[in-house]
């Protein structure tokens, strides 16, 4: 353990060491925050991944530092992200301070300057994420809206969205997602059992098509009860 302290000096296999403690610690910190702060990068989540790594990362740059200090801090830090996401979830007036409500930066067809100076952004910054959304024009949209974590979100002018089903008249089945019941040559069980098919079924569709399991890279099942399989290559 003598890698965990501070030394003079350490050999390859204690800063090795040092690494495999610091890298699991942040996964079990990352894991205890959840995935909001994996898939949501907002002023809370920005600043807390910034200090983890800064603090986690001088132990591993300088052999004088010890782990204890960081991995303790890490540890309050986390429970504090824990505290303030609980806050925000039961406090209005604390959500609303810490992620503000959405503001327009374009409303029919017309930019809205003061939203782009509220945002901190230029408009070739905003013309930029309108031609990423395949937005030709800015009059084709009838609202733009900046959303708490930096992203916009673009909402086209009838007249310019494409046409649906419903527009005409037209009756669709319900959207149904197909089951995986195959999966790198293994069955799946469960999703076999969720759509309503056992095992003597799967063999004897795999039997038709000369195919066996093992050989099946994928397979899914949809609404229809439609076996689609997909070979290795």
């Amino acid at each position: 353990m003598d890698f965990f302290y501070g030394q003079e000096s350490l050999t390859a296999i204690q800063w090795i060491l040092r690494a495999i403690v610091s890298f699991g610690f942040l996964l079990l910190a990352t894991k205890v925050m959840g995935r909001r702060s994996i898939s949501q990068l907002r002023l809370i989540d920005f600043t807390i991944a910034l200090v983890l790594g800064n603090i986690l990362a001088h132990p591993l740059s300088d052999e004088k530092l010890g782990l204890e200090g960081s991995l303790i801090t890490t540890a309050v830090l986390t429970i504090l992200y824990l505290t303030i996401v609980l806050l925000s979830l039961k406090s209005n007036t604390f959500r609303k301070w810490l992620e503000p409500n959405p503001f327009p930066l374009i409303k029919n067809g017309e930019i809205k300057y003061k939203g782009l100076t509220k945002a901190r952004i230029t408009l070739d910054h905003l013309l930029s994420e309108a031609r990423k959304a395949s937005i030709e024009e800015i009059d084709q949209v009838a609202l733009a809206i900046w959303e708490p974590d930096g992203t916009i979100s673009f909402f086209m002018s009838p007249q310019f969205q494409p046409l649906t089903p419903s527009d005409m008249k037209m009756v669709k089945s319900p959207f149904c997602l197909p089951l995986t019941v195959i999966k790198n040559g293994k069955v799946e069980y469960k999703y076999l059992k969720q759509a309503g098919k056992d095992i003597t079924w799967l063999e004897n569709k795999a039997k038709t098509l000369n195919v066996p399991i093992h050989d099946i890279l994928l397979a899914t099942i949809d609404s229809n009860e439609e076996l689609k399989v997909y070979l290795y290559k």
